[in-house]
């Protein structure tokens, strides 16, 4: 499962860079288009849209492998042995069936949906089913993140300083 996981983080880590970088050079096209060639472009505003959707569901899925996701551990922080076994395990299963019926789940529903009705989007022409498709491979994801933690736990934090 660990190979599986970390491979998964491997290909994340590309996925998301290659997609900034991508909406970076759209971005800056739809300044130049605008302001330096007064003639804007019609698909890279939609374009941008797009790839933020897709950063930002295969980030949340990164940042959660990463233990990157913003967290309150007010409560959990000074737990110890087996209550914070216990907090981390139910935060995990909680996160695991968020993530299987409403992303997942959900998320499949709503992306067949819009395949079904055949919605196309208005400036590129793709069907927003394929746009959609990123919820339930993210969710998916989390879910495997989820399932690895809860069979190997969560490694300790590392709180000391680097040495120089």
């Amino acid at each position: 499962m660990s190979s599986l996981t970390h491979t998964l983080e491997k290909i994340l880590e590309v996925v998301c860079a290659v997609l900034m970088a991508l909406m970076v050079i759209d971005v800056t096209w739809q300044v130049l288009s605008r302001f330096v060639l007064s003639t804007p472009s019609s698909f890279s505003e939609e374009l941008a849209r797009f790839l933020l959707l897709w950063i930002g569901f295969l980030g949340a899925a990164y940042a959660y492998r990463k233990f990157a996701h913003l967290g309150l551990d007010i409560l959990t922080a000074n737990l110890k042995g087996t209550a914070k076994f216990v907090a981390e395990r139910f935060s995990d299963s909680v996160t695991f069936l968020f993530s299987a019926i409403i992303m997942v789940y959900g998320g499949v529903k709503i992306m067949n949906l819009t395949l079904e009705l055949n919605q196309l989007s208005a400036a590129l022409q793709i069907p927003i089913g394929y746009i959609y498709s990123v919820i339930p491979l993210s969710g998916l994801l989390i879910c495997i993140f989820a399932v690895e933690r809860l069979l190997h736990g969560r490694p300790e934090p590392d709180h000391s300083l680097p040495v120089d």
